[in-house]
């Protein structure tokens, strides 16, 4: 399977980016549990402008972080992994049980108490950190699995925007909703008259950001639906979306999403932190990533097999998809951004990102040593 030059641009920022993020957390949390503790965390709190640094970069920030996931699921809708329905098939079905299977688990031990709005924390994949576990593995992972795994993750990304957009919007605006569904409307016509300049559709971009982050819908989702009004064309190099994809994938790599990672674990982890682990919202969060992830993700790809909606890729055993599967309970970045948006109780939130970590820490081990000896026995086989 031969990758293009859009693919591996992709992989390569997420490698390094995926990288980046788990050093730059771990910074953060050593800084934010050492004697610079007070000031550090007060600093992401300070006010700038009416709102805390940390809420800047979560809702104005991220929304560049959500341009360029929609950028790539277009890519990919017309161009790529998903624009033939047999090759998409595939991932389609994993992403919809990661997703489902995840939740119902979280749901099992939550429903009807004050955390189950929390169910859509173990839902998401960090595209950033699940490839970049990938990667360590060097050649020897097949590229129809790097494939599987990226189609997988946007998809989950997807889905994990559509949850927010539905589930995580509690009071609606509807006159800044309208007049930001017309500014987007303006962008469309401008779409259509082939009009490829990127500054209307930017400057539109922020004004349209400015009235949704005033709607009530949370302000990201900006980010994904101006994506599918930037002029495609051919998706060639001289494109506008294309332009606009390769000079965010850095940026957004080692600039924005680092931001976001600092900012959001700077936990100071007390002494009887491990107590919060024993209810039933960080249970949940844990079980549904670890097992609910590879289980879903195995499970719906299988069902889809069987039932004929899809097939296996030549060089694509079952056993990478459970691989995969594992790396997919890397929830991270997605699922740290859901649990602010389900949680008001400081205290639920920093218990509910502490077991995102440790979910997601034991997914990138299992997953890197299940697929390790997986690659390796492989290989002896082939030999």
């Amino acid at each position: 399977m031969k990758l293009t030059k859009t693919f591996n641009s992709f992989f390569n920022n997420e490698k390094s980016g995926g990288l980046l993020l788990l050093f730059v957390t771990i910074c953060s949390l050593f800084l934010a549990n050492s004697t610079y503790s007070t000031e550090y965390i007060a600093f992401w709190e300070k006010d700038l402008a009416g709102h805390s640094i940390t809420h800047w970069i979560n809702d104005g920030l991220m929304t560049i972080f959500f341009l360029l996931i929609g950028l790539e699921l277009e890519r990919e809708i017309y161009h790529g992994e998903l624009s033939n329905i047999k090759n998409a098939s595939l991932p389609i079905m994993a992403a919809l049980g990661g997703m489902l299977v995840p939740a119902a688990i979280f749901l099992a031990l939550n429903f009807g108490t004050a955390t189950q709005n929390g169910a859509g924390i173990p839902m998401a994949t960090d595209i950033a950190f699940a490839i970049g576990i990938l990667s360590l593995l060097g050649k020897k992972v097949p590229t129809s699995l790097k494939v599987f795994l990226t189609a997988l993750a946007v998809i989950d990304d997807l889905g994990a925007i559509i949850v927010i957009a539905i589930f995580y919007t509690t009071t609606i605006s509807f006159l800044n909703l309208g007049i930001a569904l017309a500014i987007w409307g303006f962008l469309f016509i401008l779409n259509r008259m082939k009009i490829h300049n990127l500054i209307p559709y930017l400057i539109g971009g922020v004004i349209m950001w400015y009235f949704m982050l005033n709607s009530g819908i949370h302000a990201t989702i900006t980010g994904v639906i101006l994506a599918f009004v930037i002029p495609f064309g051919d998706g060639g190099e001289n494109t506008s979306s294309y332009k606009l994809q390769h000079f965010l994938h850095q940026p957004v790599a080692f600039i924005i999403l680092p931001l976001f990672a600092i900012a959001n674990t700077c936990i100071a982890i007390n002494q009887d932190w491990h107590e919060g682990l024993n209810h039933p919202n960080t249970f949940g969060i844990i079980l549904g990533l670890v097992v609910g992830k590879p289980l879903g993700i195995v499970l719906f790809s299988s069902i889809g097999v069987t039932a004929g909606l899809c097939a296996l890729p030549k060089n694509l055993k079952w056993a990478h998809i459970l691989g995969a599967g594992m790396l997919g309970g890397i929830g991270f970045t997605m699922s740290i951004f859901i649990t602010i948006l389900a949680f008001k109780d400081p205290e639920t939130i920093i218990f509910s990102k502490i077991a995102i970590l440790i979910a997601s820490m034991l997914s990138g081990i299992f997953g890197f040593i299940y697929l390790k000896h997986t690659l390796k026995k492989n290989q002896k086989s082939k030999s």
